[in-house]
């Protein structure tokens, strides 16, 4: 059977379920950074999801994860955690009906509908966002309008129950921004102590706006060229 929805709007008692969208070429620190965060939750379960059960690439096509459940066998969840992907894995989930379907129908329950990096045009895609502030992988932003949302700056935004993450790294954030509202702050400040997230940064270059146009081309192309 699929996870049960823990507590929360229309849910009974046990334990809150996170349930994170898997799909070929998504990107793994996108999954996993939360993932870290919130599978240590005291009552919190997270389970993996996918067309089908089993490995799921991601966008460099070296790494694979498990998807747990397959999307039929999920039919609610506390919260809904869609990665982004590289630009193939994007688009696809993007034009994916199926997949809209699968989102917009777990987002009737959910407490919490979440993204990180460009999952959030995928929300954007299954109608999740028109007239929302959210934001997205700093070379995506122009898209956001295109689906009617409102780009917004932030390592996260949160508007009523959707919560848009900013790219990769990001997904950290919210993540512990959800593990205190899964828990409480006191949980969710031990949680950042217990993952170690102190971020130093050797180089002052992870946004945009410290980084000059040839190193925004050099940052693409890496990516575009690690992609399958």
């Amino acid at each position: 059977p699929g996870p049960r929805s823990g507590p929360g709007p229309g849910s009974g008692g046990g334990a809150r379920t996170v349930a994170v969208l898997l799909y070929d070429g998504f990107t793994a620190l996108d999954a996993v950074g939360p993932y870290e965060v919130l599978c240590r939750v005291p009552d919190v379960r997270v389970t993996t999801v996918a067309h089908e059960r089993g490995p799921v690439r991601t966008d460099t096509g070296e790494l694979s994860l498990t998807a747990e459940r397959a999307l039929h066998e999920v039919r609610r969840a506390d919260v809904l955690l869609v990665p982004g992907g590289g630009n193939r894995g994007t688009v696809a989930m993007m034009e994916d009906g199926r997949v809209h379907a699968w989102i917009r129908r777990l987002h009737r329950h959910t407490a919490w509908t979440t993204s990180v990096c460009t999952g959030s045009l995928v929300l954007g895609a299954a109608g999740l966002l028109r007239g929302l502030p959210a934001t997205t992988y700093w070379a995506s932003r122009p898209y956001l309008s295109e689906l009617g949302a409102t780009y917004t700056e932030g390592r996260f935004v949160e508007t009523g129950k959707i919560i848009t993450a900013a790219g990769v790294s990001a997904g950290l954030d919210m993540g512990l921004h959800l593990a205190c509202r899964l828990a409480d702050e006191r949980t969710a400040r031990a949680m950042q102590l217990a993952v170690e997230y102190d971020p130093d940064p050797p180089y002052d270059t992870g946004s945009p706006e410290k980084a000059d146009a040839d190193l925004k081309a050099l940052a693409l192309k890496l990516l575009e060229d690690a992609a399958v």
